[in-house]
């Protein structure tokens, strides 16, 4: 009798737990609802550049020094189509490549791409690099989630951490189809909910099953947020 080895998807359980399912679902409807056939044949290339830097500029708003990281996090956001494609399958490169947009100029040349020297640090890293690698039934966001905060919580380069982490959960939802075209600008969501956006990073970083069940909704509703603020919407709006 041959036996068949049945390898556990961590993120399918975390899809599973309370009300998240249902958080999902209207983030899923909200990017639908913007990204039909027929809003994806109007989206120009003018209009997802807009929504790159629109994600670009709330993300460096959320760090400690928005006026330091903004040119960084412009860099980043216009690499971050490429960057996606590249995170699913090799994974150290996409991060140190963000790492080095986003803190270029502003830490030594030496330091740019490259982990901070701490067992934790790679330990963490590499079995983030299993979950974007493998595959999983569990929804984009659920992955985009983890990842995020994963990079913010662990902080692995030492600095542009932030930028990093929400770049990553942008080239998730680009990598995985979720948001193909990249105009869902859900750093506008963390940054509508910055108090929330600190607190449940911490709650998710605890390691309770009610800290990640939050940060996932939490995710969840900064993508609905990144759904209303794309280019198509406001001229429908207007």
């Amino acid at each position: 009798m041959v036996q068949t080895l049945v390898v556990p998807d961590p993120l399918t359980d975390l899809a599973r737990l309370e009300g998240v399912p249902s958080g999902l679902a209207s983030a899923r409807a909200a990017v639908d609802a913007v990204l039909t056939d027929r809003g994806l044949r109007a989206m120009s290339a003018e209009d997802v550049a807009t929504s790159l830097l629109t994600g670009a500029r709330a993300s460096a708003r959320l760090t400690d020094d928005p006026e330091r990281w903004a040119a960084g996090a412009v860099r980043l956001s216009t690499e971050l189509p490429g960057l996606a494609a590249v995170l699913r399958v090799a994974p150290g490169q996409a991060l140190a490549r963000a790492h080095t947009l986003a803190a270029f100029d502003q830490v030594p040349t030496g330091e740019l791409g490259r982990l901070r020297t701490s067992p934790e640090v790679a330990a963490r890293i590499s079995g983030l690099s299993e979950l974007l690698t493998s595959r999983t039934e569990a929804p984009a966001l659920v992955l985009a989630a983890v990842a995020h905060a994963e990079v913010a919580s662990l902080a692995p380069f030492g600095s542009a951490d932030g930028l990093v982490a929400r770049a990553v959960e942008r080239m998730v939802l680009i990598s995985s189809g979720f948001d193909p075209r990249g105009v869902i600008a859900s750093e506008v969501g963390h940054l509508r909910r910055r108090d929330d956006y600190q607190r449940l990073l911490g709650a998710y970083a605890s390691g309770s099953a009610s800290g990640v069940r939050e940060w996932i909704l939490h995710v969840a509703q900064a993508a609905v947020d990144g759904a209303e603020a794309c280019p198509i919407v406001a001229r429908t709006r207007s």
